[in-house]
C-alpha cells in the first residue's frame, strides 16, 4: 500500500509539472509567418564570380576588402596586386611581350581577372574557354581550374609548363543530369 502511495504521489507531481509548463502565454499573436526582416546594413562577404580567382590572386590581408568591393571598382583597386601575383606565379609574365593563350600580356590578363564577375553571352556559345570562345559563361562540365592554370602557366600556345596547366580531373564523379537540377545526386 505504501508503494502505491509513492507511485500516486510521483504521478501527481509529474502531472503538476506538465500542467505548469503548458501555459497559454504563446497565444498572444498571429501564428502566420512574418517573412524575413531585411532592415539593417548588409555587407558583401564573399566574391566568387570566377572560381579560383579570389582564392589565388587575393592576398589574405586583402580578402575582406576585395570581397566587399563592388565589381566596377575592383580593377582600379586590385589589378596591380593581381599582376604582381601573376608574375610571381609565372615569371615569364614579367616580359611585357609574353602572352597567354588569350593573347593577353600580364597587365591585360590581370585587368580581366581583377573584375571578378562571370560574364555570360546571351546569344553565342556559353563556355569558360574552349579555344575560341573566352569567358562567355560557364557550363557545369567546363573544367575551369584547368583553364585558369592554362591561362596562367601555358603561354601563348598553351604548351609552356605542361605539368602546371592541368588539374588532371577530367570529369565529374557522376554524370550530370539532362534536366533540372542537372547536378547528380550525392553519393
Amino acid at each position: 500500500m505504501k508503494f502505491n502511495n509513492i507511485k500516486l504521489a510521483t504521478i501527481a507531481l509529474l502531472v503538476s509539472f506538465l500542467a505548469l509548463n503548458c501555459s497559454d502565454d504563446d497565444d498572444t499573436g498571429s501564428m502566420e509567418p512574418t517573412g524575413p526582416n531585411f532592415t539593417g546594413i548588409y555587407t558583401q562577404e564573399d566574391q566568387m564570380g570566377r572560381p579560383g580567382i579570389n582564392t589565388v590572386f587575393v592576398e589574405m590581408v586583402d580578402k575582406n576588402a576585395f570581397n566587399r568591393t563592388i565589381p566596377s571598382a575592383q580593377n582600379a583597386a586590385f589589378q596591380t596586386k593581381f599582376q604582381t601575383k601573376l608574375e610571381a606565379l609565372n615569371p615569364a609574365h614579367t616580359d611585357a611581350a609574353y602572352t597567354n593563350a588569350l593573347g593577353f600580356n600580364s597587365e591585360q590578363f590581370t585587368g580581366v581577372l581583377a573584375t571578378d564577375v562571370l560574364t555570360v553571352s546571351l546569344t553565342g556559345t556559353t563556355t569558360f574557354f574552349d579555344g575560341t570562345n573566352v569567358l562567355t559563361g560557364r557550363t557545369l562540365a567546363d573544367d575551369v581550374i584547368s583553364v585558369e592554370l592554362l591561362l596562367i602557366f601555358g603561354g601563348p600556345m598553351g604548351t609552356d609548363n605542361p605539368g602546371l596547366t592541368n588539374d588532371n580531373v577530367d570529369g565529374n564523379d557522376k554524370p550530370f543530369l539532362s534536366s533540372f537540377p542537372y547536378l547528380a545526386s550525392p553519393w
